[in-house]
């Protein structure tokens, strides 16, 4: 191994991390370093520390990736959904479809019903709960002849 200064080691972790395409690690090394420091962690457990913001940081990233790709028309969220303004809707229902188990079982999901009554509010908060959990969703409108199928996840 090679004795470095501080400046020299902070400029062959920005190259080895442009190289190596870690660019959390690049960011944050000096910081996570310094907090390291002075938690006296070991070189294990800085090296975990910093390996944990990458993996974190690329997985808020891939995860908001997967949730632009996917066009939704607005962000819409299961959890605020309001179950007391359409009565019909069980909040176990909720949890079910923010799961995703139905997916991984192939059951298809169909939401009938007038309009303001939240079949758009699910729709997109239930793909946006797939999103977030690793699932590529596209949200696309239709029209089929004079029935109309207007959303689906």
């Amino acid at each position: 191994m090679i004795a470095r200064t501080a400046e020299a080691a902070q400029a062959a972790i920005g190259a080895a991390c442009r190289e190596l395409h870690l660019p959390t690690v690049r960011a944050e090394a000096a910081a996570i370093a310094a907090q390291a420091a002075k938690e006296q962690l070991t070189h294990l457990g800085y090296l975990a520390e910093i390996l944990t913001a990458e993996v974190d940081e690329r997985d808020g990233r891939r995860r908001a990736r997967r949730v632009h790709e996917a066009r939704f028309p607005r962000a819409k969220r299961l959890a605020d959904f309001d179950c007391a303004a359409n009565s019909n809707i069980n909040p176990a229902l909720i949890a079910t479809l923010a799961s995703g188990a139905f997916i991984d079982a192939g059951t298809p999901l169909c939401l009938i019903g007038d309009s303001g009554t939240g079949k758009s509010h699910l729709l997109i908060g239930t793909g946006i709960a797939a999103c977030e959990a690793g699932r590529r969703v596209r949200y696309v409108t239709c029209e089929i002849g004079r029935a109309s199928c207007r959303e689906r996840v």
